[in-house]
Order: C-alpha cells, then structure tokens, then sequence
C-alpha cells in the first residue's frame, strides 16, 4: 500500500513539474517575443485586413489585404554584443485605393533594419541602420526610392512587464527622380503584461510622420492579444489576434478600421 502511494506521489509530482516547467518555457518565450530585440530567432506571418479606405470617394468600398513577412535573426558578435536583423517583407492587394474599381497587388519596399545590442545591461536597447529598399513590383505599392536612416529601440522589462518604444528617421538617397523624396519618421510605442501560461496583452501605436509635408500620414492603435502554442507536436508558436484603429491627418486617405493576425513561429535555442 505504501508502495503505490509512494508511486501516485512520484507520478502528481513529475506530472506537476511537467506542467510547471511547461509554463516556466511558455512565460519565458512570451517575454522575449514582446522584446524586438531579444535573442530569439522567429519568423512572425502578419495579416493586415484594412477597410472602409477613401469610405467619402468611393462609397466606403476601398480595402486592402497586406502580408507581413518579418523574420527576426539574431547573430552573435563576440560576448558582449548581438546583431539583431528584422527585414519586413510586405505582399498586398488592395481595391478602390488609387482610384475607383482600380486593383493593385504585389510585393512592396522591403525594410532591412540592423540592432546593434549588448547581451547585458540593466535597461534593454539596441542602435542601428534602417533601409528602405524599392522592391515593389507595383508603382503604387512602393516608393520607388532607396532610403537610408537610423533607428533605435529602448524597453524595460520590470516583471511581467514589457514597455518601450522602437523609432527609425529614413531619407532618400536615390532612385526615380520623378517621385516625391523621402525624409519620413517612425515612432512605435509599446507595452504589455504576461500572464501565466504564455498568454500577453498590450497596446502599440505606429506612426509615421512626413517631414516634407508636415503631417501624419499613418497611424494606427493595435491592442493585442498573444497567446504561445504548440503546433504540429513540437513547433513553439505564438497567436496575436489585435483589433486596430486607423487615424491620419484629415486630407490624407485612410482605413477607418481593421484586423490583425500575427502567426509566429518561434525558435528558441
């Protein structure tokens, strides 16, 4: 008798420790997807759905479906630093944009941004180059210039707390001379709470703020729901469901509202 309860305890045990170090990994993940600049290789699927585009022209018709492709690599420079490489590969297709019953679809610039961080210090950052590269195989998706600029990323991370903010400065250096120059502002703010189980909230903000012009011509509000999973068995994955809210300067064309979906696969070392 003694024997079988000695092993039921043996098994609650290692069942608990099981789920519990489950958790620990879940939590562990959670926190470093929410730094933009963690050691963490991930390969994150963003779904942008974007409606009610140019809604006073063309009778709140207009939509656009975008594809961010966004792998995150870090690569190890010595013991002290890290080079953390995100490039956005952005595919879309949008309707009633440009122009009235006017379809475009194809890939976009695509943006090449290179973190410099170190592997310890108290409050988390990294400095680096931005790119913008005119790869768009559309005219209206894309720029056509090569734009070059700065970027950094400061956050802290006190708990089970994540906040900071990731801003980049890019200007024209080359390309079609007769499309408007590029001297634009990033600024991303953000901050969210892990829970246990590998489930995060949080809000961001993106705004870009055209120097030339004077005026924000995007922005939005994302408030985001992330929860880590297990898919096909053994993949670390993670699914962030974030209703958005658009806003711009008044003159410039904009969604009123959308969804975004993330799927990131998630590999840790």
């Amino acid at each position: 008798m003694i024997k079988k309860i000695s092993l039921l305890l043996l098994i609650f045990t290692a069942v608990n420790l099981g789920i519990t170090l489950a958790q620990q990994s879940a939590d562990e993940l959670a926190k470093k997807l929410a730094n933009p600049i963690a050691s963490l290789i991930s390969v994150p699927f963003q779904f942008n759905s974007q409606f009610n585009i140019n809604s006073s022209d063309y009778h709140g018709n207009g939509y656009k479906m975008l594809l961010n492709i966004q792998p995150v690599i870090p690569v190890p420079l010595g013991k002290k630093i890290n080079l953390i490489n995100r490039v956005i590969i952005p595919v879309s297709t949008q309707k009633d944009v440009t122009a009235y019953d006017q379809t475009e679809s194809g890939l976009g610039d695509i943006i090449y941004t290179a973190f410099f961080s170190p592997t310890v210090s108290k409050i988390i950052w990294g400095i680096g180059p931005a790119f913008s590269i005119p790869t768009a195989t559309n005219d209206a998706l894309g720029t056509k210039k090569l734009s070059i600029g700065p970027s950094f990323v400061i956050l802290g991370q006190p708990g089970k707390w994540t906040f900071g903010v990731l801003c980049n400065q890019l200007w024209s250096v080359a390309g079609d001379k007769d499309r408007q120059e590029i001297n634009s502002a990033f600024f991303q703010p953000f901050f969210s709470y892990g829970f246990t189980g590998g489930l995060t909230v949080g809000i961001s903000s993106e705004n870009a703020y055209a120097w030339n012009s004077k005026q924000l011509v995007s922005g939005l509000t994302a408030f985001n729901m992330n929860q880590i999973v297990k898919i096909a068995g053994s993949q670390m994955a993670s699914i962030q469901l974030s209703p958005v809210i658009y806003y711009a300067n008044a003159n410039v064309k904009k969604p009123e509202w959308g969804v975004r979906t993330v799927i990131t696969l998630l590999f840790p070392k």
